[in-house]
C-alpha cells in the first residue's frame, strides 16, 4: 500500500466512523477553551474537565482572570500537573489578552503563540477548534499514532510530523483529522499495548503488517 493510499483508506474510515470527532475538553467559548488546553498539557482531559468549572465561575473571561492571584488560582488547579506554572501561565494570558487584544482570544498561530503557556501545538488546537483551521496539532498521540501506522516517516519532531500530516490530509480535513488521530490513540492505539483486535484501520496500519504478518 502506497503512503497515498494509506491516506486514503484511514481518511475514508473516519470520515464514515467518526464524521463528528471533536475536542473532548469542556468548554463554551473560545477563551475557556484556550485555558483548558493551557491546563491539559501533560495533563488528561478527564482531569481538566474536573477542574475547570470551578475556574471558570469564578474567571468567567479574561478580564476577571487578569485580576487573579497567584494564591487564589493556584488552589483552583492544584491537581492539575505543574500547577504552579500553569497557574502563572493563565494570569499572564489573561493580561496579555486584556492589554493587547482588546480580551478577545486571537485566532492565528502567530499571535496566539505570543501568550504565555501557548506553544505551537496549543495555538493550532485553538485555531483549528474554533475555526476550523487547517492547523494539525501534535501531541503525544499523534506523534506516535501517525509514525506507528505509517503515516509520517522518520520525523523527529511534532514540527516535522505537523508538516508531513498536513501535506497528506485534505486541507478541509485536517482540523477533524487531529481528533481522529488523537482519539484513536487515546482509546484504541494505545502506546504500550494498541488493541489491534478493535481497531479498524488495520488494514493500512504498517505497524499491523509488520507485527502481525499481514500482507
Amino acid at each position: 500500500m502506497t503512503k497515498k493510499q494509506r491516506y486514503e483508506y484511514i481518511i475514508e474510515y473516519f470520515s464514515t466512523h467518526a464524521p463528528n470527532a471533536e475536542t473532548e475538553l469542556l468548554y463554551d467559548n473560545p477563551f475557556q477553551l484556550l485555558v483548558a488546553v493551557i491546563l491539559s498539557a501533560q495533563c488528561t482531559d478527564k482531569r481538566v474537565n474536573l477542574t475547570t468549572p470551578a475556574i471558570f465561575r469564578q474567571y468567567p473571561d479574561a478580564k476577571s482572570m487578569s485580576y487573579a492571584t497567584f494564591d487564589n488560582l493556584f488552589p483552583l488547579i492544584r491537581s492539575i500537573s505543574y500547577p504552579n506554572n500553569k497557574t502563572k501561565h493563565l494570569i499572564g494570558m489573561a493580561q496579555m489578552l486584556v492589554q493587547d487584544f482588546n480580551e478577545e482570544v486571537p485566532l492565528t498561530v502567530n499571535e496566539l503563540i505570543k501568550l504565555p503557556g501557548v506553544g505551537r501545538k496549543t495555538a493550532n488546537v485553538i485555531t483549528s477548534v474554533v475555526d476550523q483551521q487547517p492547523n494539525m496539532a501534535v501531541d503525544t498521540h499523534v506523534f506516535r499514532v501517525s509514525a506507528r501506522v505509517g503515516l509520517t516517516t522518520n520525523a523527529k519532531t511534532p514540527l516535522q510530523a505537523e508538516l508531513q500530516l498536513i501535506k497528506h490530509i485534505p486541507k478541509e480535513l485536517v482540523h477533524k483529522a487531529h481528533h481522529w488521530i488523537i482519539l484513536h490513540g487515546r482509546y484504541t492505539c494505545l502506546a504500550r499495548n494498541p488493541k489491534c483486535n478493535e481497531c479498524g484501520i488495520t488494514m493500512a496500519c504498517k505497524y499491523f503488517e509488520k507485527n502481525l504478518g499481514v500482507k
